[in-house]
This record gives C-alpha cells, structure tokens and sequence, in this order.
C-alpha cells in the first residue's frame, strides 16, 4: 500500500495543475447536480416491519384522507376569559374557516364540534388536516400554516402553531462555524504556516463540499432525514481536517529533514496516508455496517456519513499533495525554510509518556475505574424520538406543545391514533364498541376519543390519550398496554400508531440492535488491528479501550441530556430520554475515530520496535513523535463536533455534544494516558504473535517498511508533529 501511495502522491504533485483542476471540474460538476437534482428531506423515522409503520402505510390505502400531515392550532382565552364568550367564540370559528381555506388543507375541525374544549373552557384545539405528508409540505404551506389566526390573536387569543405540520429541517447557519474557526486557530498553533494552516482547511473544505454536493443530488431518489446531510457535514469537516493535517505533518517532517518538496510529499502520502488510508476505510466500514442493522433511515445516515469519509480520504491523498506541490517550502515557518537539516528536539509528548510510563500502574487504575464510574448513569439511559415540548423555548411548536399541557394536560401531546380496520363496516363498527370496555381501567390512560371513520365505514381511528407526554415512560407501558388489549377486537385488524407510537417502536428496534452492532465493532476492530499491527494484545487492548471511552461517553451524555445536570449550560430546552438513534451511531463513528488515534500512536511505537528500539523505548518514542500532531487532530476533531452543539436543534445538539466528548475522551485519556501505561506494561508481549497466524494475516504495511527499504531510506528520527 505505502509504495502504491508513495507513486501516486509523487504523480499528483508532478500533475498538480491538472489534479486540482480536475477537482474543481469535480466540485462544480456535483455542485450543478445538487442543484439540479436535489430532492426534499423527510423528519420522519419509518421502521418497517413494525406495528405502527404498517398501520400508516394501511391507512394511506385505506383512509387515504386521514394519512396526511396533521396540524393542530391551538388556542387560548386571556386570564379571566373563556372561548365560551361571544367574541371569542366567533373568533375561533373564524380560525377555523381560515384554516379550511389554507393551501394543502383538506379540512379543519371546529373544536366545538369535536368537543376539543379544555375543561374550564379556556382552551381549544383546532385539528388541521392536510393532504399531503409533513415532508412533502412545500415553504409557502408552512408558511401560511404558522401565519394563520392573525386575526384571532388581534381578538386577544393566545393561538400556537404545533402538529407534523411543523417539522422542519434544522438550520446549519454560523454558529457551527465557530468550530471551523478553532479548527484553523489550532492548525496555525501547530504549523506556525498561515500557508500550512490555510491549504489544510482549504483541502478539507473542498473534500466536504463534493461530499456534501454528491450527497444531495442523490437526495431525490434516496430518502434522506433532516438529520443525515448535517451529520455528513460534521464528520466530512472533522476527517477532512484530521486527515490532511497528518499528512501535511509528515511532508513538513521530511523538508526539515532536507528532503526535496516532490520527494517529501511522496513519501508523506506513502507513510501517513498510508495510515489515513486505513483509518478511513476504518470509518468507512464502521458506518457503512450501520446498514446490517435493518433500518433504513440509519442506513442512510450511515452511508451519506461513510460517503464523506471515502471522499475526504480521496482529497487528501491526491490533490493534497497537488497544493503542497504550490505551496513549495512555504508550509514551514520562515525560520525554516532556508535552514540546514536538523535532527529533533524532545518536546512534551516525550515527557508525558516517560511520566506515564513511569506511574503506569497508578494510571491504569485511575483510568479505568474513573472511566467506569463516569458510565454509571448509562445504566439507567432511556431511548426515544425527540418530542415538540423538547425543543427551544420560544419556537412555535414548543410554544404549541406547552399550551396544550397547561391546558389538556401533557398527554395530549403524545396523543395515541388506534387504527380499527375490517372487510366490512357492520364487523369494524362491532370492533369501535368493543375498544372502550377493552381498554377501561387501564394504567396511565386519560380518554379515548370517539372515532372517525372512512368513507367506506371499514376503518376507524380512535384517540388514546396518556396521562403523560409522548417520551414518558408511562406512556411506552401505555403503547404495549392498548395493545396486548386490543389484538384482534371483534375479529378486526387493531393497530397502534401515530408519532408517539412510531417513537416507541423505533427506539425498540434500535435498543435490541445495539449489542449485536457493538458486537460486531468490536469484534471488527480486534481483525483489523491485528492485521495492522501483528500482535494479538495490542488489539484486545484497543478494544478495551473502545468501550471505556463509549461508556463514558454514554454515562455522561445520560447525566447532562436525560438527567438535566449541567441542561442550562448547553441550552438544553427540556431534559429527556437521549436520541433513539444517537447511542448506535456513536458508536459506530466513535469506533472509526478511536481507530485513527490507535493507529497513528501505536503504528509509530511499532515502527521504532521493529527497527531494533526496545519495547520501552519504543512506547516512548511513539507518543513522542506522535502526540503533538494527534493533540492538534483531537483538538480540531472536539472543536469541529462542539461547533454543532449550538443548533437549537436537540438531536444534532445531542449527536455533536456526545461526539465531542467521545473524542476528546479517547484522545486524551484512553490512547494518550491508559494506551501507553498498558504498552510499557506488556513489553516485549505487546507484539506477540503466533508464526502459523503471522504467516496467515497478509502485511498491509501501513508504515512503510517496504517503501524505505526501496527507497534505502533509514527509520525517521525526527518527531511527526514539526
């Protein structure tokens, strides 16, 4: 690989005019696509195969009329005042005539009618009903919609705009650019190069915006959430980044050495992108097995993220090195461009690891039990789909949600749809009679609504209203409840569904999914280390590894998001149960970053200790050399994710806050610290191997062994981080 690597960045820089300008063919040309074909994005989550997912897709067949997007208008009497009042009253009608005329509307429901009245009658909810689902909604729909009661509002009600109606996607506006912009901070810090610091953001930023591009103009015939290009977005800036400044470390080490910049550049794509390489396929693999899970919203969000991630590998090893063949020797600071070569200087990463070494047992203690006890409140974690009255105060759909628990009560925010279906409209209606004595006395149940049927009179829906709100865990008990009693009423096809059930049912299916996928990271990362690094403990140690971090990531995620400590800080609007989704996705890209930190560290400590150095020396050298540039790369990698937590949106909120801390986690304590202390500790055993095994593993050589071999170039004395 490194001797492939090495032809191929000595080509791009020899052809660098004609590298980049193919790039920026590249980037127009999908720039042009995502333009052309760029489709809308859906905030809902399908899980197919689930009971509330087959009753939606029945009902747009079977009460086609009731499958659409559904809004409701609430509205509230000024203290002292009830809707009752004659101009209140009149002005609630005239909402409602309003809301009839709205585009995409298909009917709004007077609440008198339906006897939506809260009880001491100062509340009302005005059901609206629209055609079309809530991602096939255009603007000017959503629009008109969170307009609509102007003049009710003028009569001195109080009217809040919730439902579907009001998903939308988040914003991504300036404020993640804040962790861009630390981002170049820390590679000016590092490079002491305007130039260095500038073509590494540049490379990165151009590697994101094809990946971004090509990702949404497949997003007309792929279905995307709202979610999916935002977490491409986050993790193409990271790697980008990461990955361009480890290469551009190498290529400034091998021009202080006094190498030519053609030649260094080669040998920097040979060398450290060799290790890029394999930590992006790393990362490739890891989210692309999103896909072995069977759901297909998080495979899509695992393969739009993978996608960046092979085109951010791309970048970096071909036309990084075609701009490092314009910068020339301006990546170095002034002071080193015209300077003899000179042999390196022991920085603090080389003390650190002889500390480390040194104190390796107290170390390793303090680190796994201080890991362990921050995983304690994972124990007690709780999945579920974000809610309205979970987003920031203020917006309208929390505005909305909060209305109704002050006047409903907070289980009409997780309102339950019961589908009653047959082949005939004598044996459903049999079925509707038989739903309220079924369900009488059940725990946690306010009411169930009189029905609606369809135009046929063979499907009716029914409300069931919890006590609590949807995230509750009463109202989950409440879910399996109703349906444990109501499984075949009447001889009829009886479903649970609606948002607060589809919630339910995903969270499920993703809580059952997580063991088997983090069984099957871990066990992946066990097979690609060994292969890397010829040693059986060495990844048995890794994966050790892995799991501290995730844990303790997870613990506090669960501390701060679902216990509400430290929620003001980050702006949290109501604390809850965490993203159904977030803890598989964690770990799924936690694993493929956790994996560039291990091999840029231990790849360097084998490099020394197959070179002849001792297993000490060895583990110390690594980290010397390495951890300036894997400092910097965790560092800008923290930063980048932590630009993400100032969405008001909670679940990129929630996705870039526990990715922050995974890394920032696994950087600094688990490969920096607990890495080391565990090398020094084994020794010379860290790099055991079985012959019959070693002979079976083919040699990736990811450090280049062959590459200076051919090239009669001796093992690096100078630290990767110059």
């Amino acid at each position: 690989m490194a001797t492939l690597l090495y032809r191929l960045g000595r080509a791009a820089y020899r052809r660098r005019r004609l590298v980049v300008v193919l790039w920026l063919v590249l980037l127009a040309g999908l720039g042009g696509a995502a333009v052309a074909f760029k489709g809308p994005t859906s905030s809902n989550f399908t899980m197919p195969g689930t009971e509330s997912q087959r009753a939606i897709d029945a009902l747009q067949h079977e009460f086609p009329e009731a499958s659409g997007a559904v809004g409701t208008i609430v509205v509230g009497a000024p203290e002292g005042r009830t809707l009752t009042d004659p101009p209140l009253t009149n002005a609630v009608k005239q909402l409602v005539a309003e809301a009839n005329q709205l585009p995409g509307v298909v009917a709004a429901v007077d609440p008198f009618q339906a006897k939506a009245i809260s009880q001491d009658t100062r509340y009302a909810l005005v059901q609206v009903q629209y055609e079309g689902r809530a991602d096939e909604l255009t603007d000017a729909e959503r629009d008109a919609y969170e307009q609509a009661g102007a003049a009710a509002e003028a009569a001195g009600l109080r009217v809040g705009h919730g439902g579907e109606v009001m998903n939308s996607p988040p914003e991504v506006g300036s404020t993640e650019a804040i962790g861009v912009v630390v981002a170049l901070v820390v590679l000016l810090v590092t490079f002491g190069s305007l130039v260095a610091a500038g073509m590494t953001m540049l490379n990165a930023l151009i590697g994101v915006g094809a990946g971004m591009a090509g990702l949404f103009a497949l997003s007309s015939v792929v279905s995307l959430t709202d979610v999916t290009p935002v977490l491409a977005l986050m993790l193409g800036l990271a790697v980008g980044i990461d990955y361009s400044l480890f290469i551009t470390s190498r290529h400034r080490q091998h021009l202080v050495e006094g190498i030519e910049p053609e030649e260094a550049a080669a040998r920097a794509v040979g060398t450290a992108g060799s290790a890029v390489v394999f930590a992006g396929v790393t990362v490739v693999i890891a989210l692309a097995g999103l896909a072995v899970v069977g759901i297909p919203f998080l495979s899509a969000m695992g393969l739009a993220a993978a996608g960046t991630v092979a085109v951010a590998v791309l970048v970096a090893i071909t036309l990084l090195p075609a701009l490092l063949g314009f910068a020339g020797k301006r990546v170095l600071p002034r002071r080193q461009r015209d300077a003899a070569p000179r042999a390196h200087k022991e920085g603090f990463g080389f003390r650190w690891a002889r500390f480390i070494t040194r104190a390796r047992i107290p170390v390793i203690i303090l680190g796994i039990v201080g890991l362990g006890a921050l995983a304690l409140p994972a124990a007690d974690m709780r999945l579920a789909l974000p809610d309205a009255g979970s987003g920031p105060e203020g917006t309208p759909a929390r505005v909305a949600a909060d209305m109704v628990a002050e006047g409903f009560g907070p289980g009409f925010n997780g309102r339950l749809t019961l589908v009653v279906s047959s082949d005939s409209a004598e044996q459903t209606a049999a079925a509707v009679q038989q739903v309220a004595p079924a369900l009488e006395g059940t725990p946690n149940l306010v009411a169930v609504t009189p029905p609606t049927v369809s135009g046929d009179q063979r499907t009716a829906l029914l409300g069931i209203i919890p006590t609590e709100g949807p995230t509750a865990e009463s109202t989950e008990t409440l879910v399996h409840d109703v349906r444990a009693k109501t499984h075949g009423l009447g001889g009829a096809d009886v479903a649970v569904t609606g948002q607060t059930a589809v919630g339910v049912d995903v969270s499920e299916k993703l809580a059952d999914a997580l063991p088997v996928y983090l069984l099957i990271v871990v066990g992946l990362s066990v097979l690609l280390l060994m292969l890397v690094f010829r040693s059986i403990l060495v990844p048995i140690k890794a994966a050790l590894g892995f799991l501290l971090t995730v844990g303790a990531t997870f613990g506090i995620t669960v501390w701060i998001f679902q216990e509400g400590h430290l929620a003001d800080l980050l702006g949290i609007g109501t604390p809850g149960p965490l993203i159904s989704f977030l803890p598989i996705l964690l770990v799924g890209i936690l694993f493929g970053l956790a994996m560039d930190y291990e091999v840029f560290l231990v790849s360097r400590m084998r490099e020394d200790y197959v070179h002849g150095a001792g297993a000490h020396e060895a583990t110390i050298a690594g980290m010397g050399h390495g951890a300036r540039v894997v400092t910097a790369a965790a560092l800008i990698m923290t930063s980048v994710f932590a630009g993400f937590v100032l969405i008001d949106d909670p679940i990129i909120k929630s996705v870039g806050f526990a990715l922050a801390l995974g890394v920032a986690i696994d950087a600094f304590v688990v490969r920096m610290t607990i890495v080391p202390a565990v090398m020094s500790l084994l020794g010379r055993g860290a790099w055991w191997l079985p012959r019959w095994l070693d002979r079976a593993l083919p040699n990736v050589d990811i450090e280049g062994e062959k590459l200076r071999a051919e090239l009669s170039e001796p093992a690096p004395k100078v630290p990767v981080g110059v």
